[in-house]
């Protein structure tokens, strides 16, 4: 299943006489966490249920781990499995904020076991302007018994990067805009600046002016760069607006892509670790 799926794909699966795909509305503002779920009630793509970044997607925040810690393999199956999700379920996540929230569910099913998930291109305005069908019901759906299988492979704690910090075959991959990255602004976390030796590439650069997702071969040329054989290891704020630039990876070919979960604000709150400022 491609990674990323058009809206007219979505309506003609809802149009169809098979199998329809579960649709989940990521929609979330950091500044107003209320907002998403408001617009959701105000209208949604029909058969759509709504995820929550910090009530459903996110665990408890503690002193370290980031501001929105990944929750335990247990919780997420009890929450897909109570959406209508099962093992072997198509699910589509969109949002209204290019796709940053969706992905963070795309990666999060992706890493208990589940591969058939995507991002819907240009999210719900986009679908909204293309006529396609919006209403304010809530259709539950039947729960179903979810299985995670977690697969580690995909992501790292902070002593796990901060043991890969200056490895030749290690790429770190900041995906902060470039003034967050380079130290010059932080209107979040508490410390400005970016993890040593970490390249900058903004999330966003990986759509089109339009919202659209750029192809593979325009990926490709984001990152460059980097060797297709490097392990490379992407963070950004607080581990969401990185499954952007995951997703993009993979589209472009890399096969050894790895999450920091906590990402940055996880690493500044551990006093003892290393920052840099300015560009590298």
């Amino acid at each position: 299943m491609q990674n990323v799926v058009p809206i007219a794909w979505l309506a003609a699966k809802l149009a169809s006489d098979g199998d329809k795909p579960v649709i989940v509305d990521c929609r979330f503002d950091l500044a107003d966490p209320a907002a998403g779920k408001a617009a959701y009630d105000d209208g949604h793509i029909p058969g759509a249920v709504y995820m929550h970044l910090e009530r459903d997607l996110s665990g408890p925040v503690g002193e370290h781990g980031g501001r929105h810690p990944l929750p335990a393999a247990d919780s997420l199956a009890r929450l897909f499995g109570q959406a209508g999700i099962g093992n072997d379920t198509v699910v589509v996540a969109y949002d209204d904020q290019g796709g940053a929230f969706a992905s963070r569910l795309w990666w999060m099913l992706k890493y208990v076991g589940h591969d058939a998930v995507a991002v819907l291109e240009q999210g719900f305005s986009a679908w909204k302007r293309a006529g396609y069908p919006v209403t304010r019901d809530v259709e539950p759906h039947p729960a179903k018994a979810f299985a995670a299988n977690v697969r580690p492979d995909m992501l790292l704690s902070m002593r796990e990067v901060k043991e890969r910090l200056h490895r030749d075959d290690v790429v770190l991959l900041d995906s902060r805009d470039g003034a967050r990255y380079r130290g010059e602004a932080e209107p979040i976390d508490p410390v400005a600046g970016h993890i040593p030796g970490a390249k900058n590439a903004f999330w966003k650069e990986g759509l089109r002016p339009d919202g659209s997702w750029k192809t593979p071969a325009e990926q490709q040329a984001r990152f460059g760069a980097i060797a297709p054989d490097k392990e490379v290891v992407v963070y950004c704020g607080s581990g969401v607006t990185a499954c952007p630039n995951v997703i993009a990876l993979i589209d472009a070919g890399f096969r050894n892509v790895k999450l920091y979960g906590g990402s940055w604000s996880d690493w500044c709150s551990y006093k003892d670790n290393p920052i840099a400022t300015g560009e590298e």
